[in-house]
């Protein structure tokens, strides 16, 4: 935008991956009318590619004598943001009670990446038959709503005149929090932690998503133990309530709700039992933990720049030994940095319009070194369309400038970051960028790379390096803050790790996919940890 699938568990993001499920709504409007005496039947099928091979993954049921059919059955795919999940729904109309799909009618089919349904959270197009032509006025909608119960709860908890357990002073009192297994067993989900020498423990507010809780379900019961802490384990049984989420929500700041800890055999055993304490919910509160689909579901756009490296450093492009040198085959390091990256991260984006930029190199006219130039040579509109664009550009303007040096960073990514800047005016979590650096070698300005990464880490940006040739890549390891926190030369800490850098060189008899992977695996966790940081909600929370 211009600045104005092999089933594996659902893991959080934060997990290595970013990895949920994703449902997908098909609607048809206008379908082909194959039946003679009678409207289509139609049923939709799901493909997706793997290894180049379209793969059926699911089909609806038959919608009878219907040309805008709703199918209530709904696809469900695993989303993987690092990859291109290429996908395509082809339309029937069903004939006969076999499964081959040669023995019903072709209605029309559409492809598309699950990144572009994503983006879009809704998408409607023209379905097409075999030969590319459109398959009557019919239309294809598909719309994509993320799996996954993204609630959390917050209590803060405190007991009153607890029963006194220890012979020479008073309880250390902890509680544990149950909900029925599925075999009817009470099972354990949290326990707080333990307050010595009190019979009023005041424990810290603590967070659980909901489904770990009761299953997502507020009314389900779940059980509350009160224990006093014994360092040997034999901790000693003070007593116990069952309520709910629902209950428990009740409570309010100023009217905290109070239960009765009971011990059942104390109850029984005396007459006058009443209780053996106080357990006080002072404030709960159900929040939503937004993930990084919610946040693109929601409209966020990423936005996405690339700087390439034109450093003498790289050799004549001209030469076949030169890192820019472009190969029979039309590619070379720096352009299958450039495909990798920019075929996934482009269905984020609605416009398509990618700022190019270079740096190291002597431009025409006066030949004065530019370390942040337009690579189209219009500094007015820097912008190529798709990554098509970016790589005819780059391209186009090897031959009209001379490499040259330093290899300077910092221009690149203030330019970025003065953009970036500008969009933490933002409301709700609309725009995250996202730079791209393709280099040769060492860094000439450090000092001003680390503090201009330093000052990015507190803006919606990340920045992807990938380092081109077998150049010694140590301070690109040391930007990188995976195993230390980063610091600028004034020691000023980088707020969170924004820097993912990978080595060309240890993709190069690899799969092209697992570059992608690799640069991006972190993305959506830093996207997230910004969002949350800032306390930005989705753009359309209530949709996401």
């Amino acid at each position: 935008m211009a600045y104005t699938m092999t089933p594996t568990p659902a893991g959080p993001v934060g997990s290595q991956y970013c990895v949920c499920k994703v449902e997908l709504s098909v609607c048809g409007q206008n379908l082909l009318d194959r039946d003679v005496t009678s409207k289509s039947d139609p049923f939709c099928v799901l493909f997706m590619e793997v290894n180049g091979k379209w793969v059926e993954l699911d089909r609806t049921e038959t919608a009878v004598n219907n040309l805008n059919p709703a199918f209530a059955k709904k696809f469900i795919v695993d989303y993987h943001f690092e990859e291109v999940q290429k996908l395509k729904f082809a339309l029937f109309d069903q004939d006969k009670s076999s499964m081959q799909l040669y023995e019903h009618d072709f209605l029309g089919e559409f492809s598309c990446t699950l990144g572009m349904i994503v983006s879009s959270k809704k998408i409607t197009r023209t379905l097409l038959l075999g030969n590319g032509k459109p398959a009557g006025k019919g239309m294809i909608t598909i719309a994509a709503q993320e799996l996954s119960d993204n609630r959390v709860i917050t209590l803060s908890m405190a007991g009153r005149k607890l029963d006194k357990k220890d012979l020479f002073g008073k309880s250390d009192p902890f509680l544990e929090f149950y909900k029925p297994g599925d075999d009817g067993k009470w099972m354990l989900v949290h326990r707080t932690e333990v307050i010595k020498y009190t019979l009023d423990p005041i424990w810290k507010p603590f967070t659980v998503p909901l489904v770990s809780l009761c299953d997502g379900d507020v009314e389900k019961l779940i059980k509350v133990v009160c224990y006093d802490y014994d360092s040997d384990g034999g901790h000693d049984f003070i007593g116990e309530f069952q309520t709910s989420v629902a209950r428990m929500c009740e409570a309010q700041d100023a009217f905290p709700l109070e239960m009765e800890c009971i011990n059942p055999k104390k109850q029984k055993k005396k007459k006058n039992y009443k209780n053996s304490g106080i357990i006080i919910v002072n404030s709960c509160e159900i929040t939503r933990d937004f993930s990084f689909l919610d946040y693109i579901l929601g409209g966020c756009q990423l936005m996405f720049t690339v700087g390439i490296d034109f450093t003498a450093s790289n050799g004549n492009p001209r030469d076949p030994s030169s890192l820019h040198y472009i190969n029979p085959m039309g590619t070379n390091e720096y352009l299958s940095a450039i495909w990798a990256v920019g075929q996934i991260i482009q269905d984020y984006d609605s416009d398509k319009m990618f700022p190019a930029l270079g740096f190291g190199a002597q431009l025409p006219p006066d030949w004065k070194v530019s370390h942040e130039f337009a690579i189209n040579f219009n500094p007015t509109n820097p912008f190529c369309s798709g990554v098509e664009g970016i790589v005819q550009a780059y391209s186009a303007c090897l031959p009209h400038i001379r490499f040259y040096g330093p290899t300077n960073f910092s221009p690149i990514i203030n330019h970025v970051a003065r953009f970036a800047s500008q969009a933490t005016q933002q409301e709700a979590a609309s725009q995250y960028f996202i730079l791209l650096i393709i280099t040769d070698g060492v860094i000439s300005d450090m000092d001003e790379t680390r503090h201009a990464v330093v000052q990015a880490s507190k803006l919606p940006m990340s920045i992807i390096i990938v380092g081109v040739g077998n150049a010694d890549f140590a301070a690109m390891e040391f930007l990188d803050g995976d195993s230390r926190v980063l610091r600028s030369h004034t020691g000023e800490e980088a707020v969170r790790d924004i820097v993912q850098f990978v080595p060309f060189r240890d993709f190069r008899n690899a799969p092209k996919e697992t570059l992608a992977k690799a640069v991006l695996a972190e993305l959506p966790q830093q996207v997230v940890q910004y969002f949350k940081h800032q306390n930005l909600p989705p753009v359309n929370p209530e949709q996401a």
